[in-house]
């Protein structure tokens, strides 16, 4: 069992505000590992440097760690323990500090530090887990340069890997074996990485534009070595558009991914070494889906778009987080764009943030970009911090352009490099390059919420002239009632019969109302507004439903086409639950242009057909019904699958033969086989099923079986067991594709999915101990609208008694599935009650987490 740190009646609350410098630094550190899973031996030298002027003692962070031995200079020091840091007196400038704890990986749950995965031992540090392996300054803006030595059984690890380069290996003749690796770079402590397992290398080269050699190396388990081709070719196409877009060369001789089963996160940026969820590294197109496949070249990509953002130039605190996940968040983004639909992605993207960001923006925990004060650090690695961190990236990009944008980030990275920057340091420097004053644009960093534009568009058609009134408002937030307007920039144009009546062009709306007039419209425009979604905001406005419909066919700027079209459907939808008449006339004849034009791809088509998911819905209302809801969508989906049936048998018939290739193309066709399918099974086709289940049996990818398993276990079919078993029975030992088994009947639409879930629970496959299996299960199902808010109270009931058990285990992954109980105030009364009770009932669980104990807290506000 892990040592967890339990919550106190009055837990420290740790303020942006009172920042300070570090008392002592430490310029390098030699580390020597005695490996062993029961009990691993650590000694650690430090040299260390008093920083100005003060007597203040050394203070080394440690977190369940017992000094076996402390020396300075060689000699016995007077040293004491203050909680679980460790206090040094030192007289003069600088000294020589050694360490010796033994600490237990095996046990370590919360696979935080140093612990054991599969046979192997690996590390995660960042934020705070590197005082979980040694004594010292655990934060970023201590940057030291690192040797690292490590002893272990050689026919257990016969694999050594650390941060920097390989300096020298042998035998030790005890059936033991060494390894030696520096790290030149000085870095945080938070970027330490060790791996040692028995692994094979997926083995590759890459050559800088400096004309360096790089050794690249994907390192797995021997039977999953197949599954990593996709990995390897997307970290070579990411080293070379990191070069060709941002002039970012590689530094280092070698870099070396880990696959790993345990992982709380997608993965990590430690230098050199990047260590992985698994998940986002194995890929054959048996056991991934497309999105998988995406997914691995995106999170590739952004662990090593860090080796820059992030390592280079590291973040001065944990209040600066965005500084580089937001910033990498939008240069993977770009990354992937440019690898495929940037339309496709960017809509991707966006209904992302809306599903995660802007409901948190919305709740009990919104906060800023650059947050003010935490109770433990890792309840910041939220959506806002990336997705929103990412958008305010990109609304700096669009302000200044492509050509001064790129100049600013290289005045960045060579003013900050080797240093712990801020976010004032990168908006700085954007003002700098760019020649624009960004003063009143930094409110995006210090105001949580979601701005909310109005937009109105007059005609006088005497006068020949278009006016816009365009106004903002910022909601509150927890902590901040009173909110400044914020700096949007808005791309729009006017649309007429005849196609565009304007030129695109950028407005930034910086006051509470601005009203714009275009002379010259003899006709009555329509509005297409924040083109590309230019600004992370809400639109309100006056257009109709045929202004929608004609927008969804004819607006040249893709994003606002789809945009156009989910609107469309929105309205449509609310009114319906809101018990007005449902005409779904609109809809159906723009779903039907756009599912039968020809100069589309098929990826932006089927992604333009969706109706918008129920929490979205939900997002719309002040009182969230999600029974009416459920009701409402699904009489529309019937709608289209029933109006449009030939249209969706003739997409599906198209690509029915289409056999797996992972391309533009490929993804495409599967994409709107998948989609087409769906909305046959809600027209209530005889033959749905049938052609699901054949679909299933047939497939040669795992995209088409999850898809057509989906559609079945959505139903009230005969097929529907025979598939969730023949899944399973076909992947059983397949860890990550038993996570989709779980997760698809997680997400299943059906009525008894509640009463499901809980079964599959106590399935002997189900632990909470792996943090993918128990967001596959419990994470899904909590975002499952209709299952998760069953009127009887045991959705919420399932997920406290989960999170209660899960924190005993993991703090950090129970801590982020809180969410959805906080989101109580957007639903009715009996509800809100309920989820209120086990809100409560969490809190008063003995030896709570901090992690979970300010999620919980916050979320009872």
């Amino acid at each position: 069992m892990a040592d967890i740190q339990t919550a106190t009646q009055a837990p420290t609350v740790t303020r942006r505000e009172d920042y300070r410098e570090p008392d002592w630094l430490v310029s390098e550190i030699d580390l020597d590992f005695e490996l062993d899973p029961a009990s691993t031996r650590v000694k650690a030298t430090l040299r260390v440097a008093r920083n100005g002027e003060h007597d203040r003692p050394l203070r080394l962070d440690g977190d369940g760690l017992a000094a076996l031995s402390v020396s300075v200079d060689g000699a016995a020091a007077d040293w004491s323990m203050d909680g679980s840091d460790l206090v040094i007196p030192l007289a003069g400038a600088a000294h020589s500090i050694e360490t010796e704890v033994a600490i237990a990986p095996e046990r370590n749950t919360q696979l935080q530090g140093l612990y054991a995965s599969g046979g192997m031992l690996c590390t995660q540090c960042e934020a705070e887990g590197f005082r979980r392996i040694t004594f010292f300054p655990d934060r970023p803006d201590v940057l030291t340069r690192y040797k690292v030595r490590m002893t272990a059984d050689k026919a257990r690890f016969p694999v050594l890997l650390a941060n920097g380069d390989p300096v020298g290996q042998g035998d030790l003749g005890d059936g033991r074996h060494w390894a030696e690796w520096h790290d030149p770079f000085p870095k945080p402590s938070y970027l330490f990485a060790l791996v040692a397992g028995d692994l094979v290398a997926n083995r590759g080269t890459f050559t800088t534009m400096g004309g360096r050699e790089v050794q690249l190396g994907i390192w797995v388990r021997a039977p999953d070595l197949a599954k990593t081709d996709h990995a390897l070719a997307a970290l070579k196409l990411s080293m070379a558009w990191d070069e060709k877009v941002y002039g970012r060369e590689y530094d280092l001789d070698v870099f070396n991914i880990v696959a790993v089963d345990d992982f709380n996160f997608g993965a990590m940026e430690n230098k050199g070494l990047n260590v992985f969820n698994s998940r986002y590294i194995l890929a054959d197109p048996d056991t991934a889906t497309d999105f998988d496949y995406d997914a691995i070249a995106a999170v590739v990509a952004h662990e090593y778009f860090h080796n820059w953002s992030g390592n280079r130039v590291t973040c001065r605190d944990w209040f600066q987080l965005s500084l580089k996940e937001g910033f990498t968040v939008f240069r993977d983004q770009s990354f992937s764009g440019d690898q495929g639909s940037k339309a496709v992605k960017r809509i991707e993207d966006v209904r992302a943030l809306r599903a995660s960001q802007f409901p948190e923006d919305a709740g009990p925990l919104a906060h800023p970009v650059r947050p003010d004060a935490y109770i433990e650090i890792s309840n910041f690695y939220t959506a806002t911090i990336y997705n929103k961190g990412a958008e305010v990236i990109r609304m700096m990009a669009t302000i200044l352009g492509p050509e001064k944008f790129r100049a600013a980030t290289d005045l960045y990275f060579d003013r900050f490099d080797g240093t712990a920057a801020t976010c004032e340091d990168f908006v700085r420097c954007m003002e700098e390059a760019g020649g624009v004053d960004l003063t009143q644009f930094r409110r995006w960093y210090s105001q949580a919420g979601t701005p909310r534009v109005t937009a109105n568009l007059k005609h006088d058609a005497g006068a020949q002239r278009a006016t816009l009134t365009l106004k903002q408002k910022v909601p509150p937030t927890p902590g901040q009632s009173d909110k400044a307007p914020m700096v949007l920039p808005l791309k729009l144009r006017l649309f007429g019969e005849a196609g565009a009546v304007t030129d695109e062009q950028l407005v930034l709306l910086s006051e509470p109302v601005a009203e714009l007039q275009f002379e010259g419209v003899a006709a009555r425009p329509v509005l297409s507004i924040n083109r590309g979604f230019s600004s992370p905001i809400i639109v309100e406005t006056d257009r109709t439903a045929a202004d929608l419909a004609f927008l969804s066919a004819h607006d040249d700027d893709p994003f606002a086409r789809y945009e156009a079209m989910q609107q469309l459907m929105l309205d449509t939808l609310v009114k319906a639950v809101n018990g007005g008449a449902a005409d779904h006339g609109p809809v159906i004849e723009a779903v039907r242009n756009t599912l039968t034009d020809a100069a589309l791809d098929r990826s932006f088509i089927a992604e333009a057909v969706l109706l918008p998911s129920d929490s979205f819905i939900g997002d719309q209302m002040a009182v969230v019904d999600p029974e009416a809801i459920f009701t409402a969508r699904e009489a529309l989906r019937h709608a289209l699958g029933k109006s449009l049936e030939a249209e969706w048998r003739a997409a599906y018939a198209a690509v029915r033969a289409n056999r797996f290739e992972y391309s533009p193309a490929g993804k495409g066709a599967r994409r709107i086989k998948n989609v087409a399918l769906g909305y046959l099974a809600a027209s209530g086709a005889a033959d749905a099923a049938d052609m699901a289940f054949a679909q299933f049996e047939d497939a040669d990818n795992m995209t088409d079986r999850q898809g057509a398993l989906g559609t079945l276990v959505n139903g009230n079919s005969e097929k529907r067991s025979a598939a969730i078993q023949g899944f399973y029975q076909r992947y059983a030992d397949n860890a990550l594709v038993l996570d989709k088994w779980f997760q698809t009947q997680a997400l299943s639409t059906r009525e008894d999915t509640a009463e499901s879930v809980e079964a599959l629970a106590g399935h002997r496959d189900f632990t909470l101990a792996n943090p993918n299996r128990a967001r596959s299960l419990v994470g899904a199902f909590s975002v499952n609208q209709r299952a998760f808010h069953h009127p009887s109270g045991r959705g919420y009931r399932f997920l406290a008694d989960q999170l209660i058990a899960l924190d005993k285990l993991n703090p950090q992954t129970a801590a982020k599935l809180v969410p959805p109980l906080g989101r109580w105030k957007r639903f009715d009364a009996e509800r809100a009650a309920k989820m209120r009770a086990e809100l409560e009932r969490i809190v008063a669980t003995p030896g709570l987490s901090k992690d979970m104990f300010e999620q919980a807290t916050k979320s009872l506000d």
